[in-house]
């Protein structure tokens, strides 16, 4: 993902800090947030948003971690990036990692196993009407166009001609 983009930071939890060596270089180069402090939340907006006016790309997983049973479908997106975009007036460019949950399965150990590769970089969301408008018909597109790449590529007729190539 820090490939796509120039210059970019990612903001993630504050629990990858504890990951032995990418965690100390996560809290030093990213934004990590603790969701369950306000004042890390709001401390993440504040840096977020300083980062933007400085040029950088953000990179954010919006359902806040993985917390659907029927993986690949995914948790319902937070509000908190696509305010940013809106208050920013700048776009949201989805982008689908297609077989993340086979490559880093949520499982707790922390172990990569060995799968195809594919990222999918679909074209801008922009931000159009009042706040409330904005946010809800940015979190509705992003989520429906991940979500329909996902289904797409995680069918088993797809599935077994992607590993058979």
């Amino acid at each position: 993902m820090g490939l796509l983009a120039g210059e970019a930071l990612f903001v993630g939890k504050s629990s990858l800090g504890k990951v032995p060596i990418f965690g100390y270089m996560f809290k030093k180069l990213h934004i990590a947030v603790d969701r369950a402090s306000f004042r890390s939340r709001g401390e993440t907006l504040r840096r977020t948003k300083e980062a933007i006016d400085h040029g950088c790309s953000i990179i954010i997983f919006p359902e806040g971690g993985i917390y659907s049973n029927n993986i690949p479908q995914m948790a319902h997106f937070k509000d908190g990036a696509f305010k940013v975009a809106f208050e920013k007036q700048i776009p949201i460019i989805p982008v689908t990692l297609s077989y993340n949950h086979l490559i880093l399965p949520d499982d707790k150990k922390f172990l990569l196993s060995y799968k195809p590769v594919k990222v999918v970089v679909h074209s801008p969301i922009f931000p159009e009407g009042n706040e409330k408008e904005a946010v809800a018909a940015m979190k509705s597109e992003c989520y429906s166009v991940i979500q329909n790449q996902l289904d797409a590529d995680n069918t088993p007729s797809h599935h077994l001609a992607t590993h058979n190539r």
